[in-house]
């Protein structure tokens, strides 16, 4: 038989984790594969890239679908197991479970409106748009949702992780000089609000001072005016406040107006910051979009 469609996958998958184990990525496909009878060369079968299996990715969109609806959880990488809710799916809805029936749903009804509001708004205009405008919307979109995958990570890392990505993510945006260098300024500190010091550049030349904060709950104006404080108390005019959250608006109104300069990094900007400095991703595909050299023709007489 040819290889199922992504939302052929979902039910499957779930009762395949029903028995509430846990079970890794790899366990799961192979599974899934036998049960559909596949062959040796459609489990084999690559997508046009050259670099990935077909049947990899489609169960990895089964699940990721899955997982916006909060039926299936992924508590650590690569590792997936069933849900209260998913099991509740299962008992009292004994017909396919596919995005349609995933609307139910409000967490996956949310993330999709997030996701494809502006799709929505203006879908006249992208039934008309080019080739080229359809693939940056499609990648913008993947984006999108490659950040929310990396803030649940982010939020759901133990302290010490936090603070060591904290780190790793400043060191690729060109501060520190280097991870020994970085983690032994961090950990010189820890006092007055601040919980660490970085080099801005790799010569020492100037020093900001860092606050990191793993929390789900939004950062206010006290925190930011507490370490604000603890940078005068320093003589230091620079400073970076990082948090998994979010800031108020009245933490952001307020470091506008400082002499001191504050930057502020939320978990969104943060998860943007790593894929732009590719810190905890890794390139799955590389594509090269590719048009006519038109001066290249205009020599030929």
């Amino acid at each position: 038989m040819t290889i199922p469609d992504y939302q052929t996958f979902m039910r499957p998958l779930l009762e395949l984790l029903s028995d509430g184990q846990e079970r890794s990525r790899r366990e799961c496909i192979d599974a899934l594969a036998d049960r559909f009878g596949l062959s040796r060369e459609e489990r084999a079968k690559l997508l046009p890239s050259g670099q990935h299996r077909v049947l990899d990715n489609r169960v990895d969109w089964a699940k990721y679908h899955l997982k916006e609806a909060h039926l299936i959880g992924a508590p650590t990488r690569g590792r997936w197991h069933i849900t209260p809710l998913g099991q509740q799916a299962l008992k009292e809805h004994p017909g396919e479970i596919d995005g349609e029936f995933l609307k139910r749903y409000s967490e996956f009804r949310q993330q999709s409106a997030t996701k494809s509001s502006d799709r929505e708004a203006s879908a006249s205009e992208h039934a008309h748009a080019d080739p080229v405008e359809q693939i940056e919307r499609a990648f913008s979109s993947y984006q999108e949702s490659l950040v929310d995958d990396l803030l649940e990570k982010i939020r759901m890392a133990t302290p010490v992780f936090f603070g060591r990505l904290v780190i790793r993510l400043l060191v690729a945006m060109g501060y520190g000089g280097g991870l020994r260098e970085a983690a032994e300024a961090v950990n010189e500190s820890g006092d007055e609000g601040i919980d660490g010091i970085i080099n801005q550049d790799k010569l020492g030349l100037d020093t900001i001072y860092i606050q990191a904060k793993q929390w789900t709950k939004p950062v206010g104006r006290p925190e930011i005016q507490k370490f604000v404080g603890a940078l005068e108390g320093k003589k230091c005019k620079k400073g970076i406040f990082i948090t998994s959250s979010e800031f108020t608006r009245d933490a952001q109104d307020f470091v506008t107006h400082l002499q001191s300069r504050v930057v502020l990094i939320d978990g969104r900007k943060m998860a943007r910051h790593m894929i732009g400095h590719n810190v905890g991703v890794t390139t799955k595909f590389v594509y090269e979009l590719k048009s006519i050299d038109e001066d290249f023709f205009e020599d030929e007489t």
